[in-house]
């Protein structure tokens, strides 16, 4: 996977980090892809379909369907809960961190414990907007002592291209959000 630098922002995601052992070879392109659990397929083509789905809305909005419109919002919201359920199965508790950011080309999680910079990982990264979930490789790239354990940096080696993109909407998301907050602020002065 080529290096590509993407903007991080500032948000708490469920992160499931595992330390892999050293000598771990990562898996060609087409083995990575077949180990990917299929909820994770799943999530990102329910994330696909999302995407359609507001396309539809917003053309149905045009006309006077607004019975069709909460319709197929409601189907929407039971998919989206029945994701949810799914891809918390997917999510292990002895491997949980929180992320202080996140990016489409890496993201950091606090912990207890030291990383070794050069290491590898599987991770995998719950999104809250689209809601999805990401399975990839990653590699420690910085590992900060703070005041209450590690800040750890990881770098993404092994991730589908939907996955960045998917990525890169749940980033763009937040960023959006916390400008609407900064200017509603401003208003508000």
């Amino acid at each position: 996977m080529d290096q590509q630098e993407f903007f991080t922002v500032h948000h708490k995601l469920t992160v499931n980090v595992e330390p892999l052992e050293s000598g771990f070879t990562l898996p060609i392109q087409s083995a990575f892809i077949l180990e990917i659990p299929a909820p994770f397929i799943v999530a990102s083509e329910f994330s696909q379909l999302d995407s359609l789905t507001e396309s539809a809305m917003n053309e149905l909005k045009n006309s006077d369907f607004k019975n069709v419109i909460q319709l197929l919002e409601h189907q929407n919201d039971k998919l989206n809960l029945l994701l949810t359920f799914m891809l918390a199965q997917q999510d292990k508790e002895e491997s949980r961190f929180y992320t202080s950011s996140f990016g489409a080309s890496q993201f950091t999680f606090k912990s207890n414990h030291e990383f070794i910079i050069g290491s590898l990982a599987r991770a995998k990264l719950f999104l809250d907007h689209p809601p999805a979930a990401i399975y990839c490789y990653a590699e420690v790239i910085e590992c900060n002592s703070v005041e209450q354990g590690y800040d750890v940096t990881l770098t993404y080696k092994s991730l589908r291209e939907i996955d960045q993109d998917l990525l890169i909407k749940a980033a763009l998301y937040q960023q959006q959000k916390l400008l609407r907050q900064r200017s509603i602020d401003r208003q508000n002065r």
